[in-house]
């Protein structure tokens, strides 16, 4: 306040110096500027660096008008001014202060009129619309407290009708009056229901979730499309219709804790707008006529969308914006009024302001892009029962939802799983009046479909889905005794599918691994220094981080991606709101889904040819060991040498789960364990029908085994030995032991025994992934739409253009196993020439599963002092982990070779070969020599001792980072910690029996490729199989037009496409060589099934990057 009373003294100074000097011309007056506003607002901490900032303009004064004063006294008695500064706050009286406009006609900054439109929202979002700005899709409900029946509202489970307008949740409600800050957002059953209640700020909260699902029923609001926004919001700040000042900051919705500094002020960036975004500026501030205005942007599927317009607002605690008001302000009241008052005074006309930007130095390599494709987390089992059915209500369901138009349906929605169980029980009570009826329905089947679908008491489309197919001619006859009973006819094959949910385990483990992952990110100054990982915190708060996380359609892929988006960003709370916000849903073109009921033609055969061999009743033979395991892998031979004789091993099994299941009944007997409560609210009732169900479907009538049945097997005794350990079932062990060996020969090889079968399947599977990863690498040279960071506001960030880009796939087993196959056998490297690429296919064919948490991850990095055409500038790593560690895996797990060990390549070369974004000079920040500590870790000897806990963080080290012993830095600890949820109860983790295993760490399978070799090594992927493609689409059907042919790359020589096992070359040439291609390649035909449609290569991706 001091500079201002010195105005004010100099206003005093001036009229004394005015009676000394009388030959100074009387017109040379000063301008008033009057503030008219609540005290707490003019008082205000901006209000106040701004006005010292405008009392330095020569001819101006400011009078700020007493509250008392405008609260009690008639607007004659208020100051005179000659430019008001006015504005509404609660308990503002705007009539008088219109009432005063009239009678004094002062020039306003902001009108006043206007200001009774911005204090109602469906005002605003009418200016909005009529200004052509634009702004999510919406609908006013206007509730008539006289008649409250006349509004139309129509609210069903996942949905809204207003005035006959529907909105799918997640969607968003506001009260109509701007002033109420209660809005809510709904979200939808398949991410967990319940809605988010955002408030006015109150301490470091400002949203609560709620398990509420149902709207408001008393006052009027305006109900709108949620919109994507990966969790920021952009609020905007004009001085005018020329200037604008934006800051992101964390989107309220997103955990409801606002992120506040050292100071205790919310954190938030100023951000770079584009044309586009400067130009609603400016229409906004003409719209409503407030030169001062705020408002709020919501960026969101590249489009930038008005949600709200606030008025009179100003930035806090940013300096230049001060600065910069003040000018604006100041001149704009000088440029109207100085010619009126014959004030001698001319535009000042200033250089523009040069954005500099620093850049990072030395050879550090900038980190620039993470490509992660991870398995979802820890589930429980997965079940589906199969059955038959005619029934015209059947056939009348399958038609009203469509079914016919592909043959197929697919129902998850709560009202439609209903309409199924409706069925089925009505279905069953005929079958009980009267049993001679026309209903051929099993009762088994049909009161297991009762039973599933009533589980949980409500429905949540995570938890179940019903798969309907037409069968033109009924189901194929099985066997002869059936023959009579069977109908000719059309009927429908019903699949019900459930359990395979995240576990509470999952949730922790996937949440672990975000906390983890963020320690692959450079840097961690300032308010983050020695937290280990804070350097992606710094970066993302900073929104120099553009991060997309896709996921699969299912449930536990969704939450596993949301559970770690939480880990990664350290958010709090619910995983609904996260999921809703943060995670896309990426079943398009085939990205992660994959149709596990279309498979191809190659993996029917591999499916049957595997059958073939594991129905031989005797010891495996050297032919066994030929046909099963032709690429030699040491998981499979092991495996096979455990099992020995593959009928007398299932003879086993069979024998050990009849044991299983009559144990289980014995504890059901006895009352003491009758209501036992297993993990995860199972019941033994549940356990057995569990058991029982494999035991009858694991050995067929004829005597022979359902081999499609063991990973189902492997799959429920893993989850039994980890979580329901507490039962006590006696030989749970040796049937882990023995169906695991199985496992580890029947999943793998389902994709494809040799490699030429490894390779045809993969494609099938991922090859719209390849080419996203592809698009991931190459935009990484400059990208327009992330959000960019405004040089001249973001001091104390070293280098504000630059971003990295993170892009996170989460899908299930299909999708890894066949990445790593493409990467393993598509030929990126020569094993015979490359003694790295040659150990870490040894390390990957010793590993024997891809558990839960299994990841894949590519890392891009920059070296700005090469050349930017040469092909050393960018730099690729490629990294493995097989997930989650096994229950008993300790003794022999295969050796990698570290995270990011020193590569013999480049061990004579400079030794500062870190790859990390040298942030350490930030100017505001006290940083570690980060650069030391990454040589240290670049050079350390690749041997580790295994007992070493295998993730320690790297900045556990930063105390004394500066001495330089050789010492190995894992980048991940084995993270076995127990989670903060969770209180570990005698040994035993939560629900009473559980541990969270922890997941391996980071190898790193090869860290010195280019980004030319990698983008070659995909293009061909993908060209080789669109060439396959095209041509079983043109022999199924002409009518694909010529541009959905175009490929990425120049087009190659056609591969021949025969697959058989002849065909393959000696194991040291890559499969694709430069230039021609011999006749004898691999074959790599993609899916010759229509109904996969990978045949868009035209990187037809519908979402924004």
């Amino acid at each position: 306040m001091g500079q201002m009373e010195a105005g004010m003294k100099n206003e005093m100074f001036r009229q004394e110096d005015m009676e000394d000097d009388e030959i100074e011309s009387p017109s040379e007056r000063q301008i008033v500027v009057g503030i008219c506003a609540m005290m707490r607002k003019s008082k205000s901490k901006p209000m106040t660096q701004i006005l010292e900032r405008l009392c330095k303009f020569d001819y101006i004064d400011v009078v700020i008008f007493p509250e008392e004063v405008v609260l009690e006294e008639p607007v004659e008695k208020w100051p005179l001014c000659d430019c008001l500064i006015s504005f509404h706050s609660k308990g503002f009286p705007l009539d008088k202060a219109v009432e005063y406009v009239k009678l004094r006609n002062p020039m306003l900054i902001n009108d006043l009129n206007m200001q009774y439109f911005i204090q109602d929202r469906r005002e605003v979002y009418r200016i909005l619309q009529e200004e052509g700005i634009d702004l999510p899709r919406y609908a006013v409900l206007n509730r008539d407290p006289d008649n409250p029946a006349e509004c139309s509202l129509v609210e069903g489970e996942d949905h809204v009708e207003v005035n006959g307008e529907v909105f799918p949740k997640p969607f968003v409600e506001k009260p109509v009056c701007a002033e109420d800050h209660n809005v809510y957002i709904y979200y939808p059953t398949s991410a967990g229901g319940g809605s988010q209640r955002l408030f006015r700020k109150i301490g470091s909260r400002s949203s609560v979730y709620s398990p509420e699902s149902s709207v408001r029923k008393t006052g009027s609001y305006i109900y709108e499309e949620f919109m994507p926004t990966d969790g920021t919001d952009v609020k905007v700040y004009t001085v005018g219709p020329d200037y604008a000042h934006a800051e992101a900051r964390k989107s309220p919705a997103l955990d409801g804790k606002v992120e506040r500094d050292s100071e205790g002020k919310e954190i938030r960036y100023p951000v770079m707008l584009t044309a586009m975004e400067k130009l609603v500026a400016r229409k906004v501030c003409l719209a409503f006529k407030q030169t001062v205005c705020g408002f709020d942007l919501l960026r969101a599927n590249g489009h930038s969308y008005v949600c709200d317009v606030n008025g009179f607002s100003f930035v806090k605690n940013s300096m230049k914006y001060y600065d910069d008001c003040a000018k604006v302000l100041g001149n704009m009241v000088m440029r109207e009024l100085a010619p009126q008052l014959h004030i001698p005074w001319s535009i000042p006309m200033e250089a523009e302001d040069i954005p500099i930007v620093p850049t990072t130095s030395g050879t550090m390599m900038e980190l620039r892009c993470v490509i992660a494709i991870i398995r979802h987390g820890d589930r429980t089992p997965k079940q589906k029962m199969k059955m038959e059915v005619r029934h015209p209500l059947f056939f009348e369901l399958f038609k009203k939802y469509g079914g016919y138009k592909k043959g197929k349906l697919k129902l998850k929605k709560p009202k439609q799983l209903q309409e199924v169980l409706d069925i089925a029980r009505l279905l069953l009570v005929e079958l009980g009046q009267h049993n001679d009826c026309e209903i051929e329905e099993k009762k088994s089947k049909l009161e297991q479909l009762k039973t599933v679908l009533e589980m949980y008491g409500h429905f949540s489309g995570i938890n179940r889905k019903v798969q309907l197919t037409y069968l033109r001619n009924g189901q194929p006859k099985a066997s002869s005794e059936e023959e009579d009973c069977k109908k000719d006819g059309p009927s429908l094959q019903l699949v019900l599918k459930w359990g395979g949910e995240l576990t509470p385990a999952g949730r922790v483990q996937a949440e672990e691994l975000g906390r983890a992952f963020r320690c692959m990110y450079p840097g961690g100054q300032g308010d983050f220094a020695g937290f280990p990982g804070c350097g992606l915190l710094r970066l993302h708060s900073t929104y120099r981080h553009d991060l997309k996380i896709y996921a699969s359609d299912e449930g536990r892929v969704q939450m596993t991606a949301a559970a770690f988006a939480k880990g990664l960003l350290a958010l709090e709370g619910e995983l609904t709101p996260i999921l809703v916000q943060m995670v896309k849903s990426a079943n398009m073109n085939g990205l992660l889904d994959s149709d596990s009921d279309s498979l191809t033609d190659c993996q029917q055969k591999v499916k049957a040819r595997l059958h073939e061999i594991m129905q031989s009743d005797h010891e495996f033979t050297q032919e066994d060991y030929q046909k099963l395991a032709p690429t030699g892998s040491p998981s499979l031979v092991n495996s096979m040498k455990v099992i020995e004789n593959p009928v007398k091993t299932c003879d086993k099994v069979y024998a050990l789960i009849q044991s299983l299941t009559s144990q289980i009944r014995k504890r059901l007997e006895d009352p003491k364990s009758a209501d036992l409560q297993l993990y995860h609210s199972e019941t033994l009732e549940l356990m057995l029908q569990r058991w029982s169900k494999l035991e009858r479907d694991f050995r067929m009538k004829n005597g022979r085994y359902d081999i499609s049945k063991i990973p189902d097997i492997y799959d429920c005794i893993k989850y039994d030995s980890q979580h329901n350990a507490s039962v006590g079932l006696e030989d749970t062990l040796e049937l882990f032991r023995l169906s695991r060996a199985l496992a580890d020969i029947v999943i793998p090889q389902e994709y494809g025994i040799s490699k030429a079968e490894k390779l045809d399947i993969a494609q099938a599977y991922c090859v719209p992934l390849m080419k996203k990863i592809y698009l991931d690498l190459q935009r990484t040279h400059e990208d327009e739409a992330v959000n960019k960071l405004h040089p001249l506001y973001s001091r104390g960030v070293m280098s504000p253009g630059r971003h990295v880009r993170t892009r996170l796939y989460f899908t299930s087993e299909s999708h890894v196993h066949s990445l790593l196959s493409m990467f393993r056998y598509g030929g990126l490297l020569d094993e015979v020439k490359d003694q790295q690429w040659k150990q870490a296919m040894d390390y990957l064919s010793a590993v024997t599963e891809l558990n839960y948490m299994t990841q894949i991850v590519i890392m891009l990095y920059e070296d700005n002092n090469k050349d930017p055409s040469s092909e050393e500038r960018f730099h690729v790593e490629l990294h493995f982990s097989p997930g989650v560690k096994g229950c008993e895996d300790e003794e022999n797990v295969p050796l990698g070779f570290g995270f990011r060990p020193a590569s013999s390549e480049n061990e004579d070369k400079k030794p500062n070969q870190g790859s990390l974004e040298d942030l350490s000079q930030d100017q505001t920040d006290d940083a570690l020599p980060v650069t030391e500590l990454i040589n240290l870790q670049r050079k350390s000897p690749m041997i580790r001792n295994r007992k070493a806990g295998s993730m320690e963080v790297l900045s556990e080290s930063f105390p004394n980072a500066s001495s330089k012993g050789p010492t190995s830095h894992r980048l991940f600890q084995s993270c076995s910690r127990q989670s903060p949820e969770i209180k570990p109860a005698g040994g035993l983790g939560f629900e009473g029996c559980s541990m969270v295993p922890s997941i391996y760490p980071l190898e790193t399978l090869h860290n010195s490729l280019s980004l030319k070799q990698v983008e070659e090594f995909l293009s061909k992927v993908c060209e080789s199989s669109a060439e396959a493609q095209a041509k079983t689409m043109k022999a199924l059907s002409g009518l694909f037009d010529s541009q959905s042919q175009t490929c990425l790359c120049s087009p190659q020589p056609p591969l021949s496409s025969s697959g058989s096992e002849a065909s393959l070359q000696p194991p040291g040439q890559p499969l694709w060589q430069d230039g021609s291609i011999p006749s004898s390649a691999v074959s790599s035909a993609g899916p010759s099934s229509p109904t996969t449609d990978s045949s868009g290569i035209g990187l037809n991706f519908s979402f924004s990057e």
